[in-house]
């Protein structure tokens, strides 16, 4: 029988809150048997490149990744935010390891084709090494990844974080029932959005085409849901949106996601 593994990803309104981070963190290291959060950054690299004059060029909320940008969000994601969070749940005797997709080799993309829009180095996932990360997992030591892949060929790739959760969710579904956990700043995907209190508790693969079809869940949310349905399609046992504190039955009110 399989054991139980959750898969976390959290995003800006963590991360960009130390005290929330903190409050958060020490939440995480308390959850008991295996774990793997996942982190974007994507906030704290713009203003880098702010400081730093380096235009952010964003398409229809995708950031386009020229050799400028990936070396910041590179300083950012795998450096910065990375390290400080590895640091945080050592503190909370939780013994953590900081990756990118590259070491290890345990995610590897290829850039993505210019079609329409080329967004530079920016990779789409082809493959996860789930053999060494049950390795880690396995000698009590929690994966932390940032947004960062390789291609194999000496080139680092910056990859969508959701992304990133829901293929090392599909990978590691070979060895572990996964359940995996977007973190966001609202307690679930919202039937209005102008109303916080109208979470859709039960979303299923028989339901989801109705609600983008009369536009119930559009513009932002759509490739999260299709990283949600990708993984539950491939092996991932259930898929949880909402506040950090769902994880924790903290918060009854989140949206569940399953086939």
């Amino acid at each position: 029988m399989k054991s139980r593994l959750k898969v976390v990803k959290i995003g800006g309104n963590i991360i960009d809150n130390a005290e929330v981070l903190d409050s958060f963190l020490s939440d995480f290291s308390e959850i008991e048997g295996p774990k793997v959060l996942v982190h974007g950054g994507g906030k704290l690299a713009s203003r880098l490149s702010s400081v730093m004059g380096v235009e952010v060029k964003m398409i229809d909320g995708r950031r386009i990744t020229d050799d400028q940008t990936l070396d910041i969000i590179t300083m950012v994601y795998a450096g910065k935010i990375n390290k400080d969070i590895v640091a945080k749940l050592q503190k909370f005797n939780c013994n953590a390891l900081g990756l990118t997709g590259a070491d290890a080799n345990i995610i590897r993309s290829e850039k993505r084709p210019v079609k329409e829009i080329d967004y530079g180095w920016v990779g789409d996932v082809k493959g996860v090494d789930h053999h060494i990360l049950k390795t880690f997992i396995e000698a009590n030591i929690t994966p932390v990844f940032c947004a960062i892949t390789h291609d194999g060929k000496g080139q680092l790739l910056n990859t969508n974080a959701d992304t990133i959760a829901s293929e090392l969710s599909i990978g590691l579904s070979n060895v572990y029932e996964v359940d995996l956990y977007y973190c966001f700043e609202k307690a679930g995907v919202l039937r209005d959005v102008a109303d916080d209190q109208s979470v859709m508790e039960d979303i299923n693969s028989k339901n989801y085409p109705t609600l983008v079809e009369n536009g119930t869940i559009a513009d932002g949310m759509l490739p999260k849901m299709k990283n949600c349905f990708h993984a539950l399609e491939n092996g991932v046992t259930e898929v949880h949106i909402g506040l950090p504190n769902m994880i924790f039955g903290k918060d009854t009110v989140h949206t569940t996601l399953t086939l």
